[in-house]
């Protein structure tokens, strides 16, 4: 009996050793299985994989993409007739004046990253004779000393009086703006500099180019009358008025753009001096080439040329891809074409032009045209130096022209002349900046 009791009490042992072994083992598979389900869950909640305790952590590890901006502002012509050298002139130091033209406008040329002018004059020197207004300008170095000292600091070379002191003037024009510390498009001194530029601003890349019409006699070009020597043909961007003469041009600015993007443009401006003289709309030329421009992927178009502002459009490129933001003509930034000298443009829009700004945002990698907008401006003409004097005042609104001191008389004039920019510009101008999604001007 002893024996068969001592056997069960064994069997009981056995018995509650397996029972526990099975309980230790069932234990070690629950815990197994919680732990693989627990890093299932963690990594869901943590996609990359990182160690992390909680998002408050992956956040403040995270960099946010750099945001930078970039703001352009463009004016229109900048000419010298002789009546405004006969003003600048001081007889008793043989010099000549000039700082009073953008002298109300520099507030605002400073404020831009970058502000440009079309130079439609030459420095030719001395050498190249008398100092002249139209027709073929020759002007003293000194009007670059006050377009610097007015912020002004970038120019447009490209026009159809690029060539009025000729081979000599057009090099020597290059020369004295780079002495002077601009940047300049459209021509070049000599054939191994850019024809265009890429410029940085605040790590964002503009690239630009400036092309102006010109004409063909005896299978040379021509600008204003004057047939340019072999050398000097490619030292001036230009195109022809003729559907042969476009489709070259047409594959020179697409060569044009893939060079700037591949030297890192983001943002592709072209300036065209183009058009009809004192018409206050684009002829078929401009809207064809416009059309082409905007199908090779330009962004902005910026005019000049016609002496007269001309509107504002938004155009889209023939297979959706790209929309360009075209204004046809800026008008004058400075000259002597009065009202009442005008009889080809009676109106007194030779008088006026406008200040058209532009900023770009990036954000990361993505540059995105942020804010587009125009401040008309007028050009007054008052006794002073050793004639008259010529000031460039921009309205931003149109009691603006109350706020300089201007007389009476003066004062009729500008809001005249805002008046009838607003009228070319406005609708326009609210068509590209709904585009966008910017503030709206011009709207009452």
């Amino acid at each position: 009996m002893k024996k068969n009791r001592t056997k069960r009490q064994q069997a009981i042992i056995r018995r509650r050793i397996f029972l526990s072994l099975c309980a230790l083992i069932l234990a070690g598979v629950i815990a197994l299985i919680s732990f693989i389900a627990a890093s299932i869950f963690k990594a869901d909640d943590n996609p990359s994989g990182n160690p992390s305790t909680n998002s408050s952590e992956i956040n403040s590890s995270e960099e946010k993409p750099k945001e930078s901006y970039a703001t352009v502002m463009s004016t229109g012509d900048i000419m010298v007739h002789s009546t405004q050298l006969t003003g600048a002139y001081n007889s008793q130091t043989g010099e000549y004046d000039f700082s009073c033209y953008f002298k109300e406008a520099a507030p605002l040329f400073k404020q831009a990253d970058l502000a440009v002018a079309n130079l439609e004059v030459t420095f030719g020197g001395t050498e190249s004779g008398k100092f002249s207004g139209y027709p073929a300008f020759n002007t003293p170095d000194s009007l670059a000393d006050a377009l610097k000292n007015d912020g002004i600091n970038f120019l447009l070379t490209a026009n159809n009086h690029s060539y009025d002191t000729g081979m000599f003037g057009l090099q020597r024009t290059a020369q004295i703006l780079k002495q002077k510390g601009f940047d300049f498009i459209g021509t070049r001194e000599t054939v191994e500099e850019p024809i265009y530029t890429v410029k940085e601003i605040n790590d964002i890349k503009i690239g630009m180019a400036n092309y102006t019409y010109s004409s063909i006699s005896n299978g040379r070009k021509n600008l204003n009358g004057n047939q340019m020597k072999a050398e000097a043909e490619n030292l001036i961007s230009t195109f022809v008025y003729d559907n042969a003469a476009l489709e070259t041009f047409y594959s020179e600015a697409q060569a044009t753009i893939n060079d700037m993007k591949s030297k890192g443009a983001e943002f592709i401006v072209f300036y065209m001096h183009w058009g009809n003289e004192y018409k206050l709309t684009p002829n078929t030329w401009q809207k064809t080439i416009a059309q082409r421009l905007s199908n090779l992927g330009v962004d902005i178009i910026i005019g000049s040329h016609p002496h007269v502002v001309q509107p504002i459009e938004l155009i889209h490129s023939e297979d959706g891809q790209n929309t360009t933001v075209c204004l046809y003509s800026t008008g004058n930034a400075v000259s002597n074409q009065r009202q009442e000298l005008m009889d080809s443009c009676p109106s007194g829009h030779t008088e006026d032009g406008l200040i058209f700004s532009y900023t770009l945002r990036k954000y990361g990698d993505d540059v995105t045209l942020d804010s587009i907008g125009l401040i008309p401006t007028w050009v007054n003409k008052y006794k002073g130096g050793g004639g008259h004097l010529y000031t460039v005042y921009p309205l931003a609104t149109r009691e603006d022209a109350t706020k300089y001191g201007l007389d009476a008389t003066a004062v009729a004039k500008a809001q005249k002349s805002y008046d009838r920019t607003k009228a070319i510009v406005a609708e326009g101008l609210s068509e590209c900046q709904n585009n966008i999604g910017c503030k709206l001007t011009f709207v009452e």
